[in-house]
């Protein structure tokens, strides 16, 4: 019997450990894009960098922060959420017909049946293996007839806003609470994620599915779980735009659907799932409400900004994708 040959490792071609130059960068990309965003829009309005301003931006960016954050879950996942707007608009009518006979309870009542819808879009995703892409195209749809047919169509004012008052306090007289409310829910989420197992299965789930069930991932869980955290979090940012507006709409947060993907990819999450991080999110979040702000400051209309949006999905994704999960582009 002849020996087993031995082969010599290749350590000429061994993956030097620690990310690459390119990779640091990326990472810094949102907050680079942030500070560039404020510095521009400081030459062209010297007001801007006062703090009303500064303050208005932020409590502007809390809601898209929260809603987007539970949306970044599913992505890192690998997969999609197109519902949270629909959902939540849905909750803002809920919450607004609730008010009246829960009181402060009404918010919990909410963000429960959100996490709950969005659980169950999950459990579709996952049991009938229909694509998340499919899944809550149809929930958005579904969830805007309801909120319309519930509302009557129309906009359900909030009479008495003392349970929810506390979303439109400050800390300390500057710090908005909406603004504490999104940084604390990004920072529970990431924190959770960080130091529970779920970071790796997250990570696993999003980067190969297959390799993750072969490791033991429990993923069918992983993914039900993204996506409860998505409606909750959908549900928490219905919450914020009702105190604010004092009444729910079916249609109060659909506007924000382009603008939260927008800041899950402008943060570096890429699309394909398995890269990406809450707190760069929440940087996205402020670059996405700058670049509105700064349409207006410039003097370009409003209507142009849908096609902002698209142009920064586009960029962005085409910069974040990885194709080597992706054999062929369909």
């Amino acid at each position: 019997m002849s020996a087993p040959v031995m082969t010599k490792p290749a350590t000429d071609n061994a993956v030097k450990g620690g990310p690459t130059v390119g990779a640091r960068l990326t990472s810094f990309m949102p907050v680079i894009a942030l500070v560039a965003l404020v510095v521009a829009l400081a030459v062209a309005d010297p007001g801007f960098l006062t703090e009303r301003s500064l303050t208005a931006v932020i409590n502007t960016a809390a809601p898209l922060a929260v809603l987007a954050a539970g949306a970044t879950v599913v992505v890192l996942c690998g997969g999609i959420d197109l519902s949270i707007a629909a959902l939540a608009s849905l909750s803002s009518v809920f919450l607004a017909l609730w008010l009246p006979s829960l009181g402060g309870l009404s918010t919990l009542a909410v963000v429960g049946v959100a996490a709950a819808l969005g659980a169950l879009q999950g459990a579709l995703h996952v049991f009938l293996r229909i694509p998340s892409f499919i899944v809550t195209l149809g929930g958005m749809s579904i969830f805007s007839a309801i909120a319309l047919v519930v509302s009557g169509a129309g906009t359900v004012p909030v009479v008495d806003d003392a349970a929810i008052s506390w979303a439109n306090m400050y800390v300390a007289g500057r710090v908005p609470t909406a603004v504490v409310v999104a940084v604390a829910v990004v920072a529970v989420l990431a924190i959770v994620i960080k130091v529970t197992p779920l970071d790796n299965y997250i990570k696993a789930t999003g980067f190969s599915e297959p390799a993750a069930r072969l490791a033991g991932v429990p993923v069918d869980a992983v993914k039900i779980g993204a996506f409860c955290v998505s409606g909750a979090c959908a549900g928490l940012a219905a919450v914020l735009l009702v105190a604010r507006n004092y009444s729910g709409s079916p249609t109060v947060a659909d506007s924000l659907l382009l603008p939260a993907v927008a800041a899950i990819v402008v943060g570096g999450t890429a699309i394909t799932g398995g890269h990406g991080s809450l707190w760069r999110t929440l940087a996205g979040a402020l670059v996405v409400t700058l670049l509105r702000v700064g349409l207006s400051t410039v003097g370009v209309s409003s209507a142009y900004e849908q096609i902002l949006y698209g142009a920064i999905i586009v960029v962005a994704v085409a910069l974040t994708l990885d194709r080597s999960k992706v054999s062929i582009i369909k």
